[in-house]
């Protein structure tokens, strides 16, 4: 069963192009306590996004940019979904080419040159000065 899916997955994979949206289908990983299993540990996700390519050193990941934020002519920061390509079970291309390959590639520069993760950092230095402005409570100082 496995080797089937990897092999449609090597189909699906052939026809991809950066920029277009696309849909994963993937199993995520679980947890959950012994006495609570009744029945199947597999846990199905669905992510849409725009393919961004199989990035990854170690392990390849779909990329999937998601919420492109376009700070100037070159200037790209986004959320992104990050799947381990081992974890995929399909792939449906929504729409090709929905992204131009050219707007693509620098969605994918900004993501390699960004360093990836982010956790709870502003988006611009900008941000950051007006978040410092606000009090606790959300209200200008």
């Amino acid at each position: 069963m496995e080797q089937e899916i990897e092999k449609s997955l090597k189909k699906q994979l052939e026809k991809l192009e950066i920029g277009d949206l696309i849909c994963v289908s993937w199993s995520d990983a679980s947890v959950g306590k012994s006495h609570e299993v009744g029945g199947s540990i597999d846990v199905i996700v669905q992510s849409w996004g725009i393919y961004l390519g199989l990035l990854g050193k170690r392990l390849k990941h779909f990329v999937l940019g998601q919420n492109s934020f376009c700070y100037g002519e070159d200037v790209y920061d986004m959320d992104y979904t990050a799947i381990p390509l081992s974890w995929s079970t399909e792939i449906w291309v929504i729409h090709k080419g929905y992204v131009p390959r050219t707007e693509a590639a620098k969605m994918v520069d900004g993501f390699i040159q960004g360093g990836g993760r982010t956790f709870n950092r502003p988006r611009t230095f900008q941000r950051h000065k007006i978040q410092k402005k606000l009090s606790v409570d959300g209200r200008p100082d």
